[in-house]
């Protein structure tokens, strides 16, 4: 058995490499030949990114097709020169990656700056005095349907009112909050 296997490999060793016409067949014994070899050398140079490594053998049988007339026909020569180009080709992906700023997603907090603290705490102060300088009616009126989010019907009822002057309430509280808030810049 080893011995054929030694002459199967020998008339490999042999034969030529395929012309132009027969790109698929090169690559096709090159992958069968040095596929599994190429791809755990690529694994260990990638740090075991497996698609990395995919594209570094890929890449590498590329450039034996491009090669293959100055290619050796001695298959630990052939290794040798395979495994070299690999080597090769990640330290350039490497070299590249270190010189190219890394990628990053941005998360919700780097989209838009959020707001102080401090700003929030000035905004509310001046909201809560401004709805103080509003009369108790119309401070009611926006405290249950805009503060407890309750519909016109509803603050009517809570109030004892008709769901008409809720509407009249919160639309006049509205217009002061407004120009209250306006003279206080």
């Amino acid at each position: 058995m080893a011995r054929h296997r030694r002459t199967q490999q020998q008339t490999q060793r042999d034969q030529p490499w395929p012309d132009t016409g027969l790109e698929d067949e090169l690559i096709r014994r090159l992958y069968q030949e040095f596929g599994s070899a190429l791809l755990g050398h690529a694994m260990r140079l990638t740090g075991s990114d497996r698609q990395w490594a995919e594209d570094i053998v890929q890449e590498t049988l590329v450039r034996a097709w491009r090669n293959a007339e100055k290619l050796e026909r001695d298959p630990v020569l052939l290794r040798s020169w395979l495994f070299t180009v690999a080597r090769r080709l990640v330290i350039d992906d490497r070299r590249k990656r270190s010189v190219r700023p890394q990628e990053s997603e941005l998360t919700p907090s780097d989209e838009a700056p959020s707001r102080d603290e401090a700003d929030r705490t000035l905004a509310a102060i001046v909201v809560a005095e401004a709805l103080n300088g509003l009369t108790e009616e119309h401070r009611e009126a926006i405290l249950e349907t805009y503060l407890r989010d309750r519909t016109v019907g509803e603050a009517a009822a809570v109030l004892g009112v008709p769901p008409g002057t809720v509407k009249s309430r919160v639309y006049y509280a509205l217009r002061a909050l407004r120009r209250a808030l306006q003279d206080r810049g």
